[in-house]
Order: structure tokens, then sequence, then C-alpha cells
């Protein structure tokens, strides 16, 4: 129940280190129910386990009107992003016949999104402590509160696809939803829909815009439909995006630079 004036914890959950930045007095209560709630996301979602909800609606044990209100919203979400993206986003990839199996895929697979929507859902616990200065990182998707310190702006770098030391740009700003997709981290794990196979064009997509549900699950649609991606999120309101070809071009939208550091 202790109130500090800054906290930064780090856990491993979903593969991946998350970390919380708070740049505000809270109670430290807070912070464990956040973490608390990233590993109910990872009971409800993971697609590693047999016992979790989106594993169980894909064998067809769970009724889609029986699981938690969670689940249900997440769902409806992924069908907005797959109707905006023509399909190259699809949450039930693996159930393709042309796609080989392999551990971690299912039939019902909302990865591509859950993340960022998860993010969010964290980020409405902390301001409920009166908390508006903080950012969550989480594998490549990062939300921003507010400000690091008066008069300046949190800065999110953007992973190089080549150079793990290197940041292929940084952004800036006090209220950002950056959700990064790439097939360079995790090698070619990101798989088509449209064709059952891995795509080629675009080696990551960042994109920022309000949403990080959102973001999270438009930057996979982009990686999906290769450099023609890039002129599809062009047309999506609310986001910018800047893509890194298999021949290491960058293309960015009109107004990604706006959020470019100075």
């Amino acid at each position: 129940m202790a109130i500090t004036s800054r906290t930064l914890r780090v856990e491993e959950i979903w593969g991946t280190a998350i970390g919380v930045d708070v740049r505000d007095p809270m109670l430290s209560r807070t912070l464990d129910d956040v973490f608390a709630w990233f590993h109910r996301v990872d009971d409800l979602f993971s697609t590693w386990r047999d016992d979790t909800e989106i594993s169980r609606l894909a064998r067809g044990e769970l009724r889609l009107n029986d699981a938690s209100i969670e689940v249900r919203e997440v769902l409806r979400l992924c069908d907005s992003v797959q109707a905006e993206s023509r399909g190259a986003f699809d949450i039930t990839f693996a159930a393709d016949p042309r796609v080989e199996p392999r551990p971690g895929l299912a039939a019902i697979d909302p990865s591509g999104l859950v993340k960022g929507w998860a993010l969010e859902r964290a980020a409405d616990i902390i301001s409920a402590d009166g908390v508006r200065n903080f950012t969550i990182n989480a594998g490549g998707d990062v939300l921003t509160r507010g400000r690091p310190a008066p008069g300046t702006n949190w800065r999110v770098g953007i992973q190089h696809p080549w150079t793990r030391a290197a940041v292929a740009a940084v952004v800036e700003g006090s209220r950002l939803a950056v959700a990064t997709s790439g097939r360079y981290e995790r090698g070619e794990h990101i798989i088509s829909p449209l064709t059952g196979t891995h795509p080629t064009g675009l080696i990551s997509v960042t994109v920022i815009g309000d949403d990080l549900a959102l973001a999270d699950g438009y930057a996979t649609a982009t990686v999906v439909l290769g450099c023609e991606g890039m002129d599809w999120i062009a047309t999506v309101p609310g986001v910018e995006a800047l893509g890194i070809t298999d021949d290491q071009r960058v293309i960015t939208t009109d107004h990604f630079d706006d959020f470019r550091a100075a």
C-alpha cells in the first residue's frame, strides 16, 4: 500500500518483457493490479496453453456466448479490423489447410491485436488511481500518457530490423499508441491469411494512432499486405505508419514525420 513518486516494474509475461514506468505518486497495489491483469490476459488468450478460453473456443469446447466479456470484446475488434483490411487481418488463418501446423498456432488466434488491447486496459487501471504520467512497453507495443517530466515528451524508439542496438526512428509525444509488427525478431512467424504463406515486401511496420489495440491490428495487416499495405494504411483515418521493405527502403505515410523526435 506504499505510495512512491516514481515506479518502474518489469516482468516477463506473454513471452516478452512488459515494463511499466510511472512518473507520479501511486499506490503500490495499483501495479499489482496491472500485472495481475496481464496474467489474466494470458489465462484468457494464450494459444500456447490448452486451458485458455481462446484455445477452448478454437477446439469447439466453449461457445462464444459462454466466453468471458473480455474475449467477446477482443473478437469484435478483430472482426472490425478484418473488415477494414479486406481480410489481411484474420484470426482464423491457422485453420487454413495451407498453413502448416506448429506449436502456438490455434484455429482462433487474436495475438495480432490482443497485446495492444491489453495495454489499453492496463492504462485504464493506472489512470483510475489518479496517475497521469506513465508509459507501458510490451515487446514493441508502447503506450504513453502525460509526460516523463515537466516540459518534455515521451520518446519511443522504433527497433531497427537488422541492427539490434540501433533504432530506425524515434517518435515523441505526450499521448502515443505505437505498435510494431515485424518479420525479424521472431523469424517468419507471420502468416498471410490471403495466401497461407509468409508475407514478403515489408520486414517491419510501425503504426501510430490513438488506440493501441487498433494500431496493433493495423500493423499486422500492413505487413501481410506487403508494400501495397503502405498504400492501404495511408487511407485509414487517424493513424500514421512507417514501413521498412525487404530491400531496406523506408516508406512513411504523409504525416508520420509529425511524430518524429526533433
